[in-house]
């Protein structure tokens, strides 16, 4: 399988979302697809794709582990991770077709069918006020998922200060929470992402003020180098009976390995787009789980990044839930044909389809081509 192309796509499918995909496509007329999505930074993910495409025509798509390796030393930071991590998935899909089988049974076989989800409701909560978020947690639980997440601290940042502005964000967001937990009832789980809006300080505040609400878990209230802190605080949750859950944007073994070791989480939330490709997940996995921490992989962005994880997922023993945007927007189910990516009452099906299961829609095919890195400037292009 020789690389004629490595092609990058974009789609603006929202005015607060793009997703972004990598295109592997040989000389013998297969594609492999994989998501590099990164919020606010597709120049430079475009950029790094290119010189990707550069680099390796020629070569052989089936040489995975030599072409696509994540290397804890190489610079480029998350913008290089999630490149490699997407040419990954896409290696992986064209492997998998090769052989005939899908991801899920080319990696060794599943242990979960169907794969549980959890409901982001975050982007699809609009007024972004209590009573919104209630209504976008009862359309959730009305679908039959079990458990719901919302990020509700907007607009906090502790770096700002004790200002009127963090105090009110900071009460409106408990208000949120307050409201979700009413609306579902006592018997589905919710989460709450803090998007590591909080000092050492204020999380323990925080884990103070929210255990009334019964939480699953509390996502990413620090800073994640703050491992000193993050333990005390997963002890703080713990006796208060939650979780604590994080580690979405970190990449390869090596950055996990102290999280591990210092007992941080609970919950280890590597994200197919990051984390260095899907047997570099499947290598953090099995180290969480000799400190018995269970796997979350953060998933809320589009289709492509959705498939992968839960063809990954299911190969995860120590597995718990995988995220999914909900409601954000119907592209996630229009711009990809073949296996179904619907939901079914919380969880998905495993793909029996040869590879990935799905492929970019032909009908988008004009929008993706008018749509093509639109914020990119032409000097890059």
């Amino acid at each position: 399988m020789i690389i004629e192309r490595i092609a990058f796509r974009g789609l603006n499918v929202t005015p607060k979302t793009n997703w972004c995909f990598i295109e592997v496509t040989t000389q013998d007329g297969l594609t492999g697809l994989g998501e590099c999505t990164l919020a606010n930074q597709e120049p430079l993910v475009a950029a790094e794709v290119a010189r990707l495409d550069a680099t390796l025509r020629g070569q052989d798509a089936g040489a995975r582990n030599r072409i696509a390796r994540w290397l804890p030393h190489a610079p480029g930071g998350l913008v290089a991770a999630t490149a490699i991590s997407a040419l990954d998935q896409a290696l992986c899909d064209l492997a998998a077709q090769r052989s005939g089988q899908p991801i899920h049974a080319w990696l060794g076989g599943a242990l979960h069918d169907p794969v549980t989800l959890y409901a982001n409701i975050n982007r699809g909560t609009n007024p972004r006020t209590p009573e919104g978020f209630a209504a976008a947690a009862r359309r959730a639980v009305a679908e039959g998922f079990v458990a719901v997440k919302l990020a509700p601290f907007e607009p906090l940042v502790w770096e700002d200060g004790y200002t009127q502005a963090n105090r009110a964000a900071y009460a409106e967001g408990l208000a949120r929470i307050a409201a979700v937990r009413e609306a579902v009832g006592p018997d589905v789980a919710v989460m709450v992402d803090a998007h590591w809006r909080f000092s050492a300080g204020g999380a323990a505040a925080l884990v103070r003020d929210v255990a009334p609400f019964n939480l699953f878990w509390l996502e990413c209230p620090v800073a994640e180098a703050n491992h000193p802190a993050i333990t005390r605080l997963r002890g703080m949750a713990n006796d208060r009976g939650m979780r604590l859950a994080g580690a979405e944007t970190l990449s390869g073994l090596a950055a996990y390995r102290p999280l591990v070791e210092a007992g941080c989480y609970d919950v280890l939330m590597p994200d197919a787009k990051h984390a260095g490709g899907i047997e570099e997940i499947r290598r953090i996995g099995a180290l969480a789980q000799t400190a018995g921490i269970e796997m979350a992989p953060h998933n809320p962005t589009g289709p492509v990044c959705h498939a992968h994880s839960v063809h990954l997922c299911a190969t995860i023993p120590n597995f718990l839930l995988l995220e999914v945007q909900f409601g954000e927007t119907e592209a996630f189910f229009d711009i990809v044909e073949g296996e179904s990516l619907r939901f079914d009452r919380g969880t998905a099906r495993l793909s029996q389809a040869p590879g990935l299961g799905v492929k970019l829609a032909p009908t988008t095919l004009p929008e993706w081509k008018r749509m093509d890195r639109p914020w990119l400037d032409p000097r890059l292009g």
